[in-house]
């Protein structure tokens, strides 16, 4: 069941940072990018699962998702306790770790690149994908490896919405929470290094993708 587990952690997380990336890329952009009153409001909105518990944000996920929220008003099947419902859940409580970094990223752009393709002739999304995307490749990067990690080791969200339903929502998280509760230390241990380990080594290598262009050359 613990193999189950790392395997439906896994999926989740790909399948959210994936999702995160196509939606934080535009988002990112235009928060970088727009002089709208709006973007104040807007980056408080995607900082807010930074200071929000996360059996608040679960809670209201698991009213919105019950098969009595709205979205049975709208005619739609009711997520909670399924995967769909983990991913919702897991895209909200990890946009800040994607969404961040792009902004940062993008904001960073040296402005004489983009005006000068634009003197060219190339459009708006032209140049979002040839000159933007290529030179912020060290933001879109980081918000790859922390959304990814950081949806691997959620549990309030998920717990709260997902339950623990083996095969279907019983995530990395929830199954070493089980193990505790069940003063099953050893397997705790094992579920809980390897956590440690992962998240210690993909944040290594990140730091060291990232630094290794600025180190003065011999």
């Amino acid at each position: 069941m613990d193999i189950q587990a790392i395997g439906l952690s896994l999926r989740l997380a790909a399948l959210t940072t994936l999702l995160l990336l196509a939606l934080g890329l535009p988002l990112a952009w235009w928060l970088a990018m727009s002089r709208s009153r709006l973007v104040v409001w807007v980056h408080a909105l995607v900082a807010l699962p930074l200071v929000l518990p996360p059996t608040v944000l679960g809670f209201y996920l698991l009213l919105a998702l019950s098969p009595e929220g709205p979205l049975s008003a709208l005619g739609l099947p009711g997520l909670a306790f399924s995967f769909g419902g983990l991913v919702i859940g897991s895209m909200l409580y990890s946009l800040p770790f994607v969404v961040q970094p792009l902004a940062q990223g993008f904001e960073q752009l040296p402005a004489a690149p983009l005006e000068a393709a634009a003197t060219l002739g190339a459009g708006p999304l032209d140049r979002f994908v040839t000159i933007a995307l290529p030179l912020a490749w060290r933001g879109a990067l980081t918000a790859a490896v922390l959304g990814f990690a950081h949806t691997l080791g959620e549990f309030g969200v998920v717990l709260m919405i997902g339950g623990n339903i083996p095969g279907a929502t019983r995530v990395l998280s929830i199954a070493l929470y089980d193990h505790v509760e069940a003063l099953e230390y050893g397997q705790a241990h094992a579920l809980a290094a390897g956590l440690l380990l992962f998240s210690l080594v993909v944040l290594g290598l990140l730091y060291t993708v990232l630094r290794r262009p600025r180190e003065p050359r011999a």
